[in-house]
């Protein structure tokens, strides 16, 4: 399970759209937008007896953060562009945006924490991974390419927990599926 921030279908067609005309000339597993979040906290098991302190714990969590603006934006890839596995575009965040989804990651993680799961101990960097690459390669070109993207504004009302059933999607990636979601205050 993972914790994620979800684009508005305005924002994801708009990325998609950007991505379509390029991702012929790579043999990069293409991320489908379906699949596009970006991750605020990684869950890698969650027992059935855990789930429902979870979402309670993330409710609250969620409740405390506040609403903000957002665009997707830039990119870059980890580890790094010299031998990437992933392709990645940000997000362009304010101070208030910046705060708010930092919060929502620790907050998250706490929730996690105390509902006795363990947590991914990986620092929170926002992105949304647009491609995986089977074996490390060099991509400045391709960072470069989407350092000119920037999306359509979008205001960031809350966070979804989502169960990834590894292999069950398309061409054996995975399927998300919707647990619940957890909406922040209004500004």
């Amino acid at each position: 399970m993972f914790v994620a921030l979800v684009p508005p279908e305005e924002a994801v067609d708009d990325l998609d759209a950007f991505l379509d005309v390029r991702r012929s000339a790579a043999r990069f597993r293409w991320a489908t937008p379906e699949q596009f979040h970006v991750t605020v906290c990684f869950l890698a098991s969650v027992p059935d007896r855990r789930l429902d302190d979870l979402v309670e714990r993330l409710r609250r969590a969620a409740a405390r953060r506040t609403s903000f603006e957002t665009a997707l934006c830039g990119g870059g890839a980890f580890p790094h562009v010299g031998g990437a596995r992933v392709l990645w575009t940000g997000l362009e965040l304010d101070e208030h945006g910046r705060t708010e989804l930092s919060r929502m990651a620790r907050g998250a993680r706490a929730a996690a924490s105390r509902a006795g799961l363990v947590v991914d101990g990986q620092r929170f960097r926002p992105h949304l991974t647009v491609a995986r690459l089977g074996q490390p390669a060099e991509v400045t070109s391709w960072v470069r390419l989407l350092d000119g993207y920037r999306g359509p504004r979008w205001r960031a009302t809350g966070v979804e927990l989502v169960a990834s059933h590894l292999g069950e999607g398309p061409r054996r990636r995975p399927r998300y599926e919707l647990v619940d979601r957890f909406p922040f205050r209004p500004v």
